[in-house]
């Protein structure tokens, strides 16, 4: 039986004229959802019974985007926060509001979140709030800035410039379908969110075919969405699964393949906030009341090793110990109710300097008496025996680096890393706290398919993810444990500081990190 489920939204499909796809079902009960590729305007259908095996081989070559000769790496930011998000109006693809001055200042911390980045081009949404975002952060880079119709916002029609309870009250039905069934919302005789997913597949067709290895692309919440999933192959039940807060940055790792194939494609981040990820507030427009955090435990001697990156069971280095001092420190403004971890040293090891900070509350300042929080160890989460057995020894700082694993070590991972995520989902589910914060603490490659878990993927998408020594990302429930996973952020590291890897620069390609 699966954790976590969600209706089934739809049979609806599109994909690019002439382009070939891939349609996948995974059903183990009734209320499990669908992955497909949705991409485009063209309805199709395929057997449910299609095989795990035979869209897993398939699954990067089928995703029709253009081959590139060298790497490639994709910024996409969000907007700073605009009048008509103060207000609560519903913008859609509009241009009528413009940055406040909260939003400037957002914008102006994601210029000095990129400040050292040398990007060889400026993709941005024509909109007024998304263009002058931009311009902070492009500030007196003399490259191009190029303003693209498709990454507008999504198209709501009728809808725009409505506060939400307006909507409500003057649409009913369709509002209320807007909000729990957007992937079939159906206004003025179109589907919004179907053709936002168009749109996003052809800018990525722009972007790949730009001769710059660094491309900074600058837009808005449902169109970042979008692009992010059409990258990896998602459809449009996935819309507001996959946030985008303001000025927000998510970062996406495109690497050539031999014979002029379809790139491998990487979330390398999302959702790189800046404010910090685990803030009060909503998910997808709902409060959540459980969640789910995942950090990974700091630097060992081993991580620095990459001719053998698995040398056994570690305690963390003096790297490693400053970063899980820094995690500690950011949840401290979060109520943890308990912290699972793997038996391994330096998960342990991190996990005990959470729960000593958690328990100094009163003395730091964050509570007035000290918070007494359980550390468990299950051994599910540990992941490194399986990663041992691997002959293709991989550096863990290179995105991706999961897909080059064998296919029986992916899958050992994959199964024993479902067990964990339902032991992790059975402690969410205790309804002796209304509000329940569960930490875990783990190998990056744990967490990674933990994610897909959560998002009901499978094994082929674990290559899709990457993580860094003692990032956390966070997975929210606003429907409870039972209820559909919100991903909040993926690999966030800005509250390591200087001693975390740069948001856009991989470590194994600075040679001054």
């Amino acid at each position: 039986m699966l954790c976590v489920t969600a209706p089934l939204v739809g049979h609806d499909c599109y994909l690019l004229p002439r382009n070939p796809s891939f349609h996948f079902c995974k059903r183990r009960n009734p209320n499990s959802f669908i992955t497909r590729a949705s991409s485009s305007v063209q309805e199709i259908e395929k057997s449910p019974r299609s095989s795990e095996r035979d869209l897993g081989s398939e699954l990067h070559s089928s995703i029709p985007f253009p081959p590139i000769t060298a790497a490639k790496r994709v910024v996409l930011v969000r907007h700073g926060q605009s009048t008509w998000n103060e207000e609560g109006r519903i913008q859609g693809s509009s241009d009528f509001s413009f940055l406040t001055q909260k939003g400037e200042s957002q914008a102006e911390t994601s210029r000095q979140m990129l400040i050292d980045d040398t990007f060889d081009v400026c993709f941005t949404s024509p909109l007024i709030r998304s263009k002058r975002t931009a311009e902070i952060i492009w500030s007196t880079r003399e490259d191009e800035m190029i303003p693209e119709f498709d990454l507008r916002e999504i198209d709501l029609y009728l809808f725009q410039g409505l506060l939400k309870h307006e909507g409500k009250a003057k649409f009913g039905e369709a509002f209320r379908q807007w909000q729990m069934d957007p992937a079939n919302f159906k206004i003025d005789g179109h589907y919004p969110v179907r053709e936002l997913w168009a749109r996003a597949r052809n800018c990525w067709s722009k972007i790949l075919t730009h001769e710059g290895g660094s491309v900074l692309v600058v837009a808005h919440n449902a169109v970042n969405q979008a692009l992010v999933a059409t990258a990896m192959g998602l459809g449009t039940e996935y819309f507001r699964i996959l946030l985008q807060s303001n000025c927000g940055v998510s970062v996406l790792d495109f690497t050539p393949r031999a014979e002029g194939r379809s790139p491998y494609i990487c979330l390398n981040r999302l959702n790189q906030t800046p404010n910090s990820p685990i803030a009060a507030g909503s998910s997808g427009g709902r409060k959540a009341c459980k969640r789910v955090i995942l950090v990974c435990h700091g630097s060992t001697q081993n991580n620095l090793e990459a001719s053998f990156p698995y040398s056994g069971d570690r305690s963390m280095n003096m790297l490693g110990v400053i970063q899980s001092q820094k995690t500690a420190e950011l949840l401290l403004d979060l109520r943890v109710s308990s912290i699972i971890c793997s038996p391994q040293i330096a998960s342990f090891e991190t996990a005990m300097a959470i729960s000593k900070v958690q328990e100094a509350a009163d003395c730091l300042g964050a509570d007035c008496v000290p918070r007494y929080v359980e550390v468990k160890q299950i051994n599910d989460l540990e992941v490194e025996h399986i990663l041992r057995l691997s002959k293709k020894a991989k550096d863990q700082k290179m995105p991706g680096w999961l897909n080059g694993l064998e296919d029986e070590i992916m899958t050992q991972l994959w199964v024993h890393s479902e067990k964990a995520w339902h032991s992790l989902l059975n402690e969410l589910s205790d309804e002796s706290e209304p509000q329940k914060n569960v930490v875990v603490v783990g190998h990056p490659a744990a967490h990674i398919a933990l994610m897909g878990h959560c998002l009901n993927l499978t094994k082929e998408w674990m290559g899709s993810f990457h993580l860094d020594a003692g990032s956390i990302s966070v997975i929210d429930f606003p429907d409870g444990s039972a209820g559909r996973g919100i991903v909040r952020c993926v690999n966030y590291t800005a509250h390591l500081g200087r001693w975390s890897i740069p948001v856009t620069k991989s470590a194994a390609e600075d040679e001054e990190f």
